[in-house]
Order: structure tokens, then sequence, then C-alpha cells
């Protein structure tokens, strides 16, 4: 096929200036232009400037028709867009004709657009910013625009019809012919089967860097719109692209913002984005084969030439870098997702339909983790070289922080890699920011599939820095999109454990870690990562990406933490971990102040059962009776945060929830019990229950039980043997008499079986007359817990307040009952402990659990002795009552009534009593289990029959699961009776947690003492 019908026209300048002279009244100087097919001259005249156009012999004089209609569009729909426009002066028609020896010439006179062209102009990110912009709003103007000639199905130019030079590839040098036969077949596999579902218009599709006109360093200008014709849309940006990239360092920082400013003036859609590139190199690869062939013709042409060695180079880039990479990267750039179905992947993985399995042997979330960084300078990286050195050193950090595993950063720029398969070829940024997350551990270490699927590829990557043994796996979210997990730098035996098509269930072993010789040569680790589009590999995935890209490689290889749900402080470095803060604290805080274990524990989260330290760790609340309906529940923090942003004051104003709060409260005891004070503290509550006591009777003298505690004010120390009695007390106050602690393990009094509370009952029988000895008559008042925590956990045996009750009375006092650990359904049979004696109290202190970790607390009592205790002292708390306080407590109630909280922990309350019970049925050391729903004991000695307390034993015991993530206290009169009263949401799954952590507890302690 012959590409020339005529020559170019041989006007010389004094003709061409004689002619414009004579048919447009204009005299200039006239330069001629560099062009191909026609002859261009640049007229310089009294009345500016212009561009005469001397058309081929052979032009279709109805393109130039077309052409000039374009224009006229464009001007009439962008008028500030920078076109030429059509010029007549003498004559009416924008175009006339020229005779020459060739035959007749169009000639048209253009408006000049000043500026530079393109190519004389230092490229930048703002230049081709504003080439986008241009090309966009040219598309714009464009969109409605139709010509009966833009049909040109045979023209050179036109990508849709690019298989009409596919034969001149044979005209291209042959060290070139491979290459282009490659980019050929990537435009006939990719591009053509998509055509017919690509948008249409007619395009200017020749931006190249000769036609397009800047200034200021800014595009302004395009001029030649001789290549107009009807095409795919999404060619007038590939043909821009094509020539934009010609000799760019970087494809991507090249492309980016010119495809993305386009992209705003003109949106692109999905399936134009899938064949940018591939157009872009189709239109190189033709011009390649277009000016082959015609240099062949036309040997003395330079011009045909001129851009061929740049075009072949941008080819070669372009050819060894994966298409459907270039085409994530260009949806990425053109504001749409570079991954589809990414975002329903991950709703999916996020909801609750989505249920991972645990990955190792061990539970993650609950195992002693470290934080590593593999970037330069991080600790530990003088050793990267080597990975022995490397792991050495690792495993000495573990050992100093109780850690199992260790964890690398999802989003880390590392400069770690260094293998050939690191670099990019349309790109000179090295691939070093992280796609997945490293866990590192032991090797050997077996893995199971998290989610269930299917085997994609088990491959063995064994170049140096690479995966080693890999395993894809492809799963499927319940609305249909596919998704992928990578697990790689696997043990050798990997590759017989799995096969590809294999169906594997979640929890399946797929594998497990390999060591240095074989995981590509870095220390024992898995990297894992998800794919939400697997960009056409398999086999192997990159597990790092360009960092500029990395808004794309994100979507691409979303956070693998979807599925770890690792908490989010595992992935923070904290810059007071407990060391600096113990440090602090001695500087700060008042000594006295206790901190719990041996390894000091700061917690920075809590989540129903669970607190999270700074670290990310999980533990297992089994101690903190405080966040009665777990910690941070939603609804008792919204009904905080909504009464704040309200209002916040006291009792002296009038306000509904106060009100409805106390009556909701009252109806929850037996009459007469309906008189409610709201204080802050259980200290406070105490306190006023004894002032109302005193001042009701008049009297002062105290009955108190043996290791009881009831607050940390000092007329309360009075009546807590357990602070008084012990180390910094003391001593008993003349006005205080102590009663033996009923303790049917322990205690004193054997033998009376079903009459037990009533013989312990007589201890307060002679504590009264003690007083009446020394004072001429009865008590004040008696005060006890329903429980005794502090004694140990310890439950009374049955009827001993209902006796003590009536003996304190009888003799004048009032009868008062500390519920501030036990109450609020916590026993699971009654809704205040002291229900399940039988007895109606004269007052009830509440706290701690009445407002979920919010300081409130509150005192009930009769009317009458409500009454009798207005003297006419005013009683004030400044915060006891307030409306946030009366809102959190509304909440609590709510939370424990609307998930059955009582209920619940009879029955879990039963399940973990059952299975401590067959636990002390293996471990002599275990003297007593006791208790009953969510308030639980374990007395720990060193022999049933001697009661010996177990006490270092015990201490032991609750640091080695506070090691293993569970967390324990000691208490009791010799610190020997591990006591549970977790939050009321704590499950069977956390009880099942906290047994084998305490059967591990004390196997160790056993084998430490042999």
């Amino acid at each position: 096929m012959s590409v020339f019908k005529a020559p170019k026209p041989g006007f010389t300048g004094e003709a061409a200036a004689a002619l414009l002279a004579r048919d447009f009244g204009i005299d200039g100087e006239l330069q001629e232009l560099v062009s191909e097919r026609d002859q261009n001259f640049l007229v310089d005249s009294p009345r500016g400037r212009f561009v005469l156009k001397i058309a081929n012999v052979a032009e279709d004089r109805g393109l130039l028709d077309l052409q000039t209609a374009a224009l006229a569009h464009i001007a009439a729909i962008d008028p500030g867009l920078g076109v030429q426009r059509g010029v007549t002066l003498r004559q009416d028609e924008l175009a006339i004709s020229w005779p020459s020896t060739q035959g007749s010439h169009a000639v048209r006179l253009l408006t000049y657009l000043p500026g530079q062209l393109y190519s004389a102009v230092p490229a930048s990110a703002a230049l081709l910013a504003s080439l986008g912009t241009f090309m966009g709003r040219l598309s714009q103007a464009l969109k409605g625009f139709g010509h009966s000639r833009a049909q040109r199905p045979d023209f050179l130019w036109n990508l849709d019809a690019l298989q009409s030079v596919k034969p001149w590839i044979a005209d291209v040098v042959e060290t070139a012919q491979p290459l282009i036969r490659n980019i050929w077949q990537r435009y006939e596999v990719r591009v053509l089967p998509r055509l017919m579902h690509l948008r249409s218009a007619v395009l200017h599709q020749d931006a190249n860097d000769n036609n397009i006109v800047v200034a200021d360093s800014t595009v302004t200008g395009l001029i030649d719109f001789g290549d107009m014709c009807q095409g795919r849309q999404i060619n007038e940006l590939a043909v821009t692209l094509a020539y934009a990239l010609l000799d760019a360092e970087d494809v991507y920082k090249t492309a980016l913002p010119l495809i993305q400013s386009y992209a705003r003036e003109f949106p692109i859609e999905e399936a134009e984005a899938e064949v940018l590139f591939d157009l872009a190199a189709a239109r190189l690869a033709a011009s390649v084969c277009i000016s082959s062939h015609r240099a062949r013709e036309f040997p003395d042409n330079d011009y045909l030439l001129v851009s061929q060695a740049a075009a072949l180079r941008l080819l070669d880039r372009l050819d060894r870098t994966n298409p459907a990479l270039l085409a994530a990267f260009a949806r990425h750039a053109a504001g749409l997702p570079p991954a589809a179905a990414h975002d329903a992947i991950v709703a999916w993985l996020k909801s609750s339909a989505c249920q991972p399995l645990q990955m190792f042997d061990i539970n993650l979330n609950r195992s002693g983790r470290c934080l590593l960084s593999l970037s330069s300078g991080a600790p530990g990286m003088e050793n990267a070289a080597d990975p022995v050195a490397y792991w050495n050193w690792l495993q000495q950090r573990f050992a100093a922080e109780g850690a199992s595993f260790a964890i690398g950063l999802y989003g880390e720029n590392r400069d770690v890699y260094k293998g050939e398969q690191f670099s990019t070829p349309a790109s000179p940024e090295w691939r070093s920011q992280h796609i997945g997350i490293d866990i590192f551990i032991a090797p050997g270490t077996a893995l199971y599939a998290p989610l269930a699927g299917r085997v994609l590829s088990i491959v063995d990557n064994a170049a140096a820095f690479d995966y080693g043994p890999t395993v894809i796996l492809e799963h499927e979210t319940g609305d249909g999109h596919r998704f992928w997990t990578l697990y790689g730098h696997l043990s050798r035996e990997t590759l017989g454990i799995v096969h590809r098509g294999m169906t594997v269930h979640a929890g399946q072993k797929i594998g497990s870690i390999g060591d240095h010789s074989v995981n590509g040569g870095w220390a024992p680790h898995l990297h894992f990562q998800i794919i939400t589009d697997r960009l056409d590999m398999s086999g192997d995935f990159p597990g790092v990406g360009q960092p500029s890209l990395w808004p794309m490689w994100s979507k691409i290889a979303p956070d693998p933490n979807l599925i770890l749900r690792l908490a989010p402080e595992s992935f923070r470095a904290d810059a007071t971990p407990p060391e600096v803060l113990m440090a602090r604290r001695a500087r700060t805080l008042g000594p006295s102040l206790s901190v719990s274990y041996a390894r000091k524990l700061k917690m920075v989260r809590g989540q129903g059962a669970y607190l999270y330290d700074h670290t990310g760790r999980a533990y297992v609340d089994g101690v903190n009776n405080i966040c009665h309906v777990g910690h941070a529940h939603p609804h008792v923090v919204e009904a905080l945060a909504r009464q704040a942003a309200i209002l916040n004051t006291n009792t002296r104003y009038l306000h509904d929830t106060i009100l409805e709060y106390a009556e909701r409260l009252a109806a929850l005891f037996p009459k007469p019990l309906s008189a409610v004070y709201m204080v802050c503290s259980g200290s406070e509550a105490n306190e006023l229950a004894l002032r109302i006591a005193r001042t009701v009777t008049g009297r002062r003298h105290t009955i108190a039980l043996d290791w009881g505690y009831h607050g940390n004010s000092s007329g309360l120390i009075d009546v807590s043997a357990y602070k008084f009695k012990r180390k910094g007390g003391r001593g008993k106050p003349d006005h205080v008499e102590i009663a033996i602690l009923p303790d049917p393990y322990r205690g004193a009094i054997k033998g009376y079986g079903a009459k037990a509370g009533e013989a312990y009952a007589q201890s307060v029988s002679e504590k009264i007359e003690v007083i009446r000895k020394a004072t001429g008559e009865g008590p004040a008042a008696f005060i006890a817990e329903a429980i005794s925590g502090c004694g140990g956990q310890v439950f009374f045996p049955d009827a001993y307040l209902k006796t003590a009750a009536r003996l304190v009375r009888a003799a004048g006092g009032l009868v008062i009952v500390d519920e501030v650990q036990t109450g609020f359904g916590r026993v699971g049979s009654h809704m205040w402990a002291h229900g399940a004696q039988d007895v109606v109290p004269d007052i009830v202190t509440l706290g701690k659990p009445i407002g979920n970790g919010h300081p409130m607390a509150a005192v009930v009592t009769t009317p009458e002795i409500a009454m009798a205790f207005a003297n006419g002292m005013e009683f004030f708390s400044s915060f006891g009552g307030n409306p946030v306080s009366a809102a959190v407590g509304m909440a609590v109630l709510d939370v424990i009534e609307q998930e059955g909280l009582q209920h619940h922990a009879l029955t879990t309350g039963d399940y973990l009593k059952g299975r401590l019970e067959e636990l002390a049925a293996r471990h002599d050391i275990i003297g007593d289990v006791r208790g009953q729903g969510l308030f639980l004991g374990v007395e720990l000695v060193r022999g049933r029959s001697s009661l010996e307390p177990a006490a270092e034993e015990a201490g032991r015991a609750v640091n080695h699961m506070r090691d293993n993530g569970v967390l324990l206290s000691t208490d009791g009169p010799y610190d020997n009776v591990l006591k549970i009263k977790p939050p009321m949401v704590f499950g069977r799954s956390e009880a099942d947690l906290m047994v084998e952590a305490l059967d591990e507890a004390l196997r160790h302690g056993e084998g430490s003492r042999a």
C-alpha cells in the first residue's frame, strides 16, 4: 500500500506571499514550517500573525470541511479554548484553491496561536497537568460534534483500525520487530475485544509536542487538525499520552498529572481506562511501522524517522511492564477505583459475615508481640544483611519483652529490597513500600488458612530476596467478588501440603514458616497480604510497591489487618511505654498507689471483656467489676456524651432524668427500700450510710466483719479490718467491734451444717453485748459486704445476714449492706447479692458497677430512715446525682436488661465454676472453688488438710497468667485467693481462656517447685 498519493506542495515563499496578498489582502513575510505532507507558512504582517496552510493536491476537500466545521464548533462551545480560527478577508470562503504543476491545492489562512511549541519547553508536572486540562476541555467541546467526513475507517492513524498497518512490521528494523509484534499482540488481545463497548467521538488525535502551544509554562493552544476522524473517545487521551511519555524518565509521574487533569475536565470510563496504555503503545507502534514504511518509499525524508528511537525506547519499557498494572494505574489516575471490587471486598472483610480463624496455634491478638521497623536505621537493621544474626537479635528481644512474635508494618517504606525484581522498567523509582504485613515467628510454625478458599498457586519463588515457597488462595465474598490472600516465605514442606486447585477450609493447615535457607534469605517470617486485583498474575505477586503509587497499591493490596484483626495499637510505637511511665509516676504520684503485676501494664483501650495494652495485645479482663456491662459499652458512652453536651449541674436544680433514674433504681429493691441518695463513689456511699445510721440512732459504735473493706476515707478505714489490721494500719478503734468473718472454708466454726449461718451470727450478738457493757446501749449499725471480697470472695452461710440483722435491730441498730462490688445482677440468681440471704437491709450502698466506670454511687434506704436523717443539717454532694451520672446510670440498667446480663452471669458463672472444679481435681494446690455467677474465688493452699496459704504461688500464678493474656488478682487475708469478677459480658470463650491459662500457670508452678 502506498502512503502518499502526491508529494508535498512546492510553493516558494515568494510565490506564496504574492498569492496571499492577491487573495487575502495581506502583505507579510513568510517563514516555512516543518510539516509532513502539507506546506505551511508562518505569516508576519502589519495586521498580525497568521498561518498559511497549503494542502497536498491529494487532500480530501471534505476533510478540510471537517476541520473547518470542528474549529467553528469548538469556538462556539468553548470560546476560550486555544484553537485556531479561519480567516476571510477578500474572499467569502474560508478555503480557496491555488494551482500548481501538481494540481489544485486547497488553501486556508488561520489565526496564529502565540507561544512556544511544547517540544521547546522543559517538561514539568504543572505543564503536563495543563496539557491534560486542555485536552479534556477539547474532548468536552467536541462531545456533541458530528460530521459525515469524520468516518475514516481506512485512515492509517485511526487507532480503531490499526490492523491495516500490521503488515508494515516487516519494514521496521529487524532488531525491533519482536518488540513491535508484542505490542501488536497486546492490542489484539486487550483492545480489539473491547472496542465495541467504548464511546465514540470525533477526535483531533495528534496532540504531539509539535502541535501543542505553550505560553507562560501552560498549554494554551493546539494546532493541526489534519488527523481528525471518528474514533473511540479514549483514543484522544491515548495519543496525547503516547507523545507526552516519549523520553519521560518516569512513566507514572509523567502520566499521572496528565490523566488526572484530563479526567477532571472529561471523566473517562472504567473500560476506557483499562485500555489507555495499550492504545498509547499501539499508537507508538503504528507510528514506528508507518514511518519505517514511508522511509522505504521516501528515503530522503528525515522527518519520518525523527521520533522512532524515542518511541522504541518507550515501547520497550511498556512491553516489560504488566499491562494489567498499567490499567490499574490508569484507573487510579482517572479517579476511578484501581481495583474495581476493592470497596465491596473491604466492606465484606469488615462485616460480621467474615469470621477469620487464627493463622497460627498461638492467638496473635492475645500473645506478646514486638513492633518492628525494617526501615533504614531502625533497631536491629545493622544485622539486616545477615538473616541469622537478625533472627538471633530478634529472639533476644522476644525474651526481653515476653513476646511470641513480631509485626512488620504494612505501608512501611524500606530499603532492604535489593534484588533486581524490585526495579520497575516504567520508572526509576524502586519498589520499596511494603504492601503486606510481616509476622516474624519461629521457623516450622504451622500456618493455617484464615478463610475458606481454593489454592490458586503454590510456587517456589527461589530467587534471592524473593518469597521462597509461596501460597496464593482464592476466596469469594458473600456477594460473589473474588479476592486473594498471599502467604510468602514458607518452608519447603509447604510444597507437599497443598496443591493447585485444592479446596481449603478455614483453619486447615496450608504450610509452615521457612527459615533463611529456603525463604529467599530472610529471617523467618510470614509475608501476608490481601489482593483485590490479581493483575493477571499467578504464582507470584508484588509484595512492595512504589511509594509514589501508594494510593493505588493500597487499593490493590489493602491492609491485611482486615483479616488478622490485630488491635490498632499493634502498629504504633508507643513513646511512653511502661518503664517510662513508671519513672514519671515515681516522680509525680504518691507512692502509696500500687501498680499491678511484676511486669507492669500500660492499658490504652478496653472493649467488652478485654483490655488492650500499648502494644495492642488483648487481655481477658477477669477482675474488673467496675466496667460492669463491658469496657466502653457504646450505649453507655453515647448516653454520657449526649447528656454532657446538653447539661451537667447538680441536685439543687430539678431535672427529669435524676428522678427517673432514682425511681427506676429504687424499683429494683424490695419494699420499704425506696429513698435514694446519689453520690460519687462507694466510699462516699458508705460514709453517708454510717452518718445516716449514727444520726438516726444517736449512737456511734459500729459492728463490722473481720477482713471487711468499705472504702478509703478515715471513717471507713476505721470499720475496715482489711485495712487497719494489715501493714500501716493502727488497729481497731474503740468505737468499732469486729465480728468473726463467716467463712465456710477457713472459718473457726465447723460442724453446724445448715445452721452455720446462725452459729456465725452469734459473734454479732457477742459484739452487741460488748458495746452495751461499754456504752449502756446497742450499736448504731452493723455493716457488712453482701459477699466478702477482700476477705477472699467469701459467700456467707445461709441465713447469716438474716440472723445478724435480726440481732442488730433488736439492739436498736441499723443494718447496712455494702453492695459496692456485688450488686446489679453479678451473682446471677438475684439483682442484689444480699437477696440470696433472704434479708432486707435498712440501708444498701452501691458503687463501682453502677456507672460502668463513671464515678457514681448511691445509698438506698427506707423513707422513715430518710425522714429521721433530715434533722436540719443539709446533705449535699456536689457531683452526686448530676444529670450526666443519671443518664449513665439509666444506660447501665438498659444494658443489663436488654442484654440479659443477670441470667448471662448465672449461666456463664456455672460453666466457669464447673471448669475450675475440674481443674481442682488435677491440681492439689487448689483448696477451694467458691462463689456464684461472676463473683468467684479460687483459694490456693499448700496442703488441703493444713490449709497453709499458698500466697507466693498465687502471686506467681497471676503474673504467669498476665504473661499469657489473662488478668486476675489475689485477695483475702493471706493474698492466696484468686478473685474472679469480670465484666458481665465475659462469656464461655473467655472462661475457657481463663481456665487454660490458670491450668498452664499452675503446671508451670508445680514444675518450678520440682
